[in-house]
């Protein structure tokens, strides 16, 4: 790994997600037996520091976990991926989770509890306002205190580092937060909170466009990606034919593999097609942080796949 390159540094949030396996989702007042149990590391914020250290790229996490007996697992699958965690502290109370009821029918129902990631405030991410200042792009989302985002983005505009932000889950945003980002990268339901309704995924990115971003990706899942610039650049990237088995972090997945293509070089266009791959292969595998693929493998698929280009 060349340690000269400008990192990526995810300012987000890191989750541990209790899964609970049951034949149907209980109703209120009701009792079922589970058929299974599992806890996977999850957070939009850890699934893309993830996804970009598989990549070999460098990363650093700021973010906080609990002094509860999920924090010490949190920071060691980080670590294990490649993540630098020298920026994640840990704080009194519990980490964030997420109790999960899926049934055999494949719905399920959610508690997402914040935790650890809702105190990580403004004066946390000035504690590391050197490791921001580092950074070749930052990436954030919105699983964190909508302040705390604000004020992440508003520290890269004035350090001139672009931000990459993920509108997940969408929220609403002050309009002098467009201006200073770079690639603005919400899915098919969540553009809907920032555009007219009903628009055309080429009349969105143009609505988002004139609201001062600099690069948008509307991540389209089967129908691929939408990517256009404040320069005039529009492209459909094409969505790869995968079998598909597990959709949870494709969209973090494929945050993370654009990031590092970006930086890396790679035009827009490139870029994005590279992230596709990436979470192409994302897709066929169970699990968020689990089904991020490695380097090789992305190369591997692309080669294999050239002829879709």
């Amino acid at each position: 790994m060349n340690s000269t390159r400008k990192p990526i540094v995810v300012v987000g949030s890191v989750t541990m997600d209790m899964v609970t396996v049951t034949p149907k989702i209980p109703l209120i007042g009701q009792t079922v037996i589970g058929t299974g149990f599992g806890t996977t590391p999850g957070g939009k914020g850890a699934n893309q520091a993830v996804a970009a250290a598989r990549l070999g790229y460098p990363v650093q996490m700021v973010g906080k976990v609990g002094r509860d007996s999920y924090g010490p697992d949190l920071l060691k699958n980080l670590s294990t991926a490649g993540v630098g965690i020298a920026a994640m502290e840990e704080v009194d109370g519990s980490s964030g989770l997420a109790p999960i009821f899926l049934s055999e029918a494949g719905e399920n129902a959610i508690v997402v509890v914040p935790g650890a990631n809702g105190k990580v405030d403004l004066a946390t991410v000035d504690r590391h306002a050197d490791l921001v200042r580092s950074a070749g792009m930052v990436l954030c989302q919105l699983e964190l205190p909508l302040s705390t985002v604000a004020h992440t983005i508003a520290l890269c505009a004035e350090a001139g580092v672009p931000v990459m932000l993920d509108p997940a889950p969408a929220a609403p945003l002050p309009d002098e937060v467009f201006p200073h980002i770079a690639w603005f990268t919400p899915n098919e339901t969540e553009v809907q909170l920032y555009t007219s309704p009903n628009a055309s995924p080429e009349a969105a990115a143009s609505e988002l466009i004139a609201r001062g971003l600099a690069g948008v990706v509307l991540k389209r899942g089967s129908e691929g990606a939408y990517v256009a610039t404040v320069q005039g650049l529009t492209a459909w990237i094409k969505p790869f034919s995968v079998k598909v088995i597990d959709t949870v972090g494709a969209g973090d997945c494929f945050n993370g593999a654009f990031a590092v293509a970006l930086l890396e070089g790679l035009d827009p266009i490139a870029a994005a097609r590279f992230a596709s791959a990436a979470a192409a292969i994302s897709v066929t595998r169970r699990g968020a942080q689990a089904s991020m693929p490695s380097r090789a493998e992305v190369d591997a698929f692309l080669a294999e796949h050239k002829s879709q280009e």
